[in-house]
């Protein structure tokens, strides 16, 4: 094995596969951002992502006869946009609102969720099978799984659906709030 050559079929493809992994990362994570509205970071992001996508190209198109680069090339591909997707849920940016649909009244889960310090607006309404109460509720991406886990509690579950909002109107601190956290008031913006 003294002819087999590390630099061109181990580091270079090793080297490929992570430059796509970072580029594809970061286009993955600017659409988001482009969808969520924060427009200030999302040229940096794009300058980042081509220039380290040049270097990866380059290498491919210097190693044409080399699989390992080309596989390097697609596997760092899907291996990014796995590993972007996986920082915007972490970072859990944004917010999202939450329509809860219950049988009857639903001022037992609207008096629970103020009391957990989200903003809420109720409405009465007729649904197929009689009245309903609407409990309509914006949360942050962040404190989601904890609305839902309140709503898991209630016995029987009211049906609900989340949607993603691009962007809301005044946060205000509700005065049940615990620290650091954001009750939602006022209009959604129009863009």
């Amino acid at each position: 094995m003294q002819n087999f050559d590390y630099m061109v079929w181990v580091v270079i493809p090793f080297l490929i596969f992570l430059a796509r992994l970072a580029d594809v990362s970061l286009a993955t994570l600017r659409h988001i951002l482009i969808f969520r509205g924060l427009k200030k970071i999302v040229p940096l992001f794009a300058f980042v992502e081509v220039v380290i996508w040049l270097l990866a190209i380059s290498q491919v198109m210097n190693n044409l006869n080399n699989i390992a680069c080309f596989l390097a090339f697609a596997f760092g591909f899907s291996a990014g946009t796995y590993v972007g997707m996986a920082i915007e849920e972490r970072l859990a940016l944004g917010y999202q609102l939450v329509r809860i649909i219950a049988q009857g009244n639903a001022s037992e889960i609207a008096r629970m969720l103020s009391d957990a310090g989200y903003g809420i607006t109720t409405v009465d309404a007729n649904g197929s099978r009689g009245a309903v109460g609407v409990v309509i509720a914006v949360s942050e991406r962040k404190r989601l799984h904890k609305l839902v886990a309140l709503l898991g509690k209630l016995d029987p579950s009211p049906f609900y659906t989340v949607e993603d909002v691009r962007s809301v109107g005044r946060p205000v601190a509700s005065p049940n709030a615990l620290p650091g956290e954001l009750s939602l008031e006022g209009n959604v913006k129009r863009k």
